[in-house]
């Protein structure tokens, strides 16, 4: 099945046409608003349909979606297909190396993922041009409040405009790609898969909940969860129980996925 198209189609006739312009104020490709929340277009549609691993996070923000819109502009002008067009926009989401890969790598190791899916790292999940990582965001397109990037707040399940989002565009993906496993980065992504599985449109226990946001200032954190360093000597800003319970918890249901699979 491939991915929905129609966003994408309405919006690219503003988008070839614009040049420079106030992202967060465009009249053009304003996708939805309502008072202080409004959702802009950028071209984040494309879904890695062989992914083995999708990484969520809450929504774009205004540089990464504007980097997104000028690499589709270059690109539709140069007469590539619109599916095309979007894959390559889609690149800029991804991240390929440094301390945010390596910890995300050693945490899934950890848990078992590789052996999940008989590789003897995760790290073979990111070979460029694979596509074996879906990069996605809770919120497809961006979010702006007061004209400022979205943080979580107001709740994106409680606030209906937002919600809509979830479960339109995260909820299509999720369909594209059932037997993938989901990792949410931080507590609102997370949110939002669980409001997913609790509608029967993602399979809860695909859904990685409770690793560490792999983000190299929290090393701290993902050094306890992968018992690399002692609990005891953690700092007063990392409560280790609950890295712990998570890191265990983890394990079983991965080796119960794999179990499942044998």
């Amino acid at each position: 099945m491939a991915y929905n198209l129609s966003t994408a189609e309405k919006f690219f006739p503003a988008l070839a046409a614009s040049g420079a312009m106030n992202l967060v104020n465009s009249s053009a490709l304003t996708y939805a608003q309502g008072g202080k929340v409004r959702v802009v277009y950028a071209p984040f549609d494309h879904v890695a349909s062989h992914a083995k691993l999708v990484v969520v996070g809450i929504t774009p923000g205004a540089a990464q979606a504007s980097a997104a819109l000028a690499e589709a502009r270059k690109h539709l002008a140069a007469g590539l297909p619109i599916t095309e067009v979007l894959r390559r926009a889609k690149l800029i989401a991804s991240f390929s190396g440094g301390a945010m890969r390596n910890n995300l790598v050693s945490m899934l190791d950890a848990i078992g993922v590789a052996d999940l899916f008989s590789l003897s790292s995760t790290d073979a999940l990111f070979t460029p041009g694979a596509e074996h990582v879906h990069f996605t965001s809770a919120l497809r397109y961006p979010v702006f409040i007061d004209g400022q990037n979205y943080n979580g707040n107001p709740d994106m399940i409680r606030t209906p405009i937002l919600r809509e989002i979830v479960e339109k565009h995260l909820a299509e993906e999720a369909a594209l790609l059932p037997n993938a496993v989901w990792l949410p980065l931080g507590p609102k992504p997370q949110a939002a898969l669980l409001h997913l599985a609790g509608a029967g449109l993602l399979d809860r226990s695909r859904i990685l909940a409770g690793l560490p946001h792999p983000s190299g200032a929290n090393a701290e954190r993902v050094a306890v969860f992968l018992g690399q360093k002692d609990p005891r000597l953690a700092s007063a800003k990392t409560n280790p129980a609950p890295l712990l319970a998570a890191c265990a918890a983890l394990r079983r249901q991965i080796a119960e996925l794999n179990g499942g699979r044998n």
